[in-house]
């Protein structure tokens, strides 16, 4: 990961181990580096969602949730520990106490909410479709008729919206994002329901085989998972999203991670995440 001159150092703990330090952008100002001898906190996600959660070449965590984690840890003054583990045991470890919050794309919605508290929210998404070439499929109430086979990915709010909504529908029920995308490619599904920046990139890397239906037809937002007794820091964690949207933190982040998504949103009138 290239050095620049607006880059800081931070500690970064991934179970008992420190690796870093690796690098986040330095235009979030709202804290020293963490202090390596504070606790540590342990932020769970799934690496597996890129560019949002995912390891480098090396093995190391990166991504715009990662750097997201960095920053909250500086403002803290708190090493991070990043715990990768899998999206449907997120809300369950967060309950036990294995982790401390959560920052691995999630989008707050009541279900959610019945068992743990959120932050405000940081980023504005939406459900949308990766249809295949060779379907009728036009919007997602096309979907919701006898013959038509559904792709989610198992414990996403596409997955919950298709077993309350797409009653007529066969629902494939997957663990991988990319399974979910190969069954639409194959022509096996007539759609996966997911994020739109998802289905974008998706689309592009099966341009002959699908099609992208990007403007949402559920808009969410995703937020910061945490215990609904820990309003201390909750409090931290607003105040943090708030200093660092200010300080253009999440604009950077999206030039960083997401340039050829964030001009193609724009160019064609579509609301970007950030």
């Amino acid at each position: 990961m290239p050095r620049r001159r607006d880059l800081l150092a931070l500690p970064l703990v991934i179970g008992p181990l420190v690796i870093g330090p690796l690098w986040m952008a330095a235009t979030f100002h709202a804290a020293a580096a963490a202090d390596p001898a504070a606790k540590p906190l342990r932020v769970g996600m799934e690496l597996a969602y890129p560019p949002f959660e995912m390891t480098d070449a090396a093995g190391r965590p990166t991504g715009v949730s990662v750097r997201l984690a960095e920053a909250l840890g500086a403002h803290l003054g708190r090493p991070v520990r990043i715990e990768n583990t899998a999206f449907d045991g997120l809300i369950p470890a967060l309950k036990t106490g294995k982790i401390d919050c959560i920052i691995s794309s999630m989008t707050a919605t009541p279900e959610r909410e019945r068992s743990i508290a959120f932050s405000k929210p940081y980023l504005q998404t939406g459900l949308a479709l990766l249809i295949a070439a060779k379907s009728p499929v036009k919007t997602a109430a096309d979907l919701d008729a006898p013959g038509r086979i559904v792709a989610v990915k198992k414990g996403t709010t596409g997955h919950q919206y298709a077993s309350k909504a797409l009653a007529k529908a066969r629902l494939l029920v997957l663990d991988k994002e990319s399974a979910a995308v190969l069954e639409v490619a194959q022509g096996k599904a007539d759609a996966f329901i997911y994020d739109s920046l998802s289905v974008y990139q998706n689309h592009t890397r099966h341009p002959e085989t699908t099609r992208a239906e990007l403007v949402p037809f559920r808009e969410e937002s995703w937020a910061v998972g945490l215990r609904p007794g820990d309003t201390a820091l909750r409090d931290e964690v607003n105040g943090f999203l708030d200093a660092f949207r200010a300080a253009g933190g999440f604009e950077k982040l999206g030039d960083e991670f997401l340039p050829a998504e964030k001009a193609y949103f724009k160019a064609h009138g579509l609301p970007f995440y950030f």
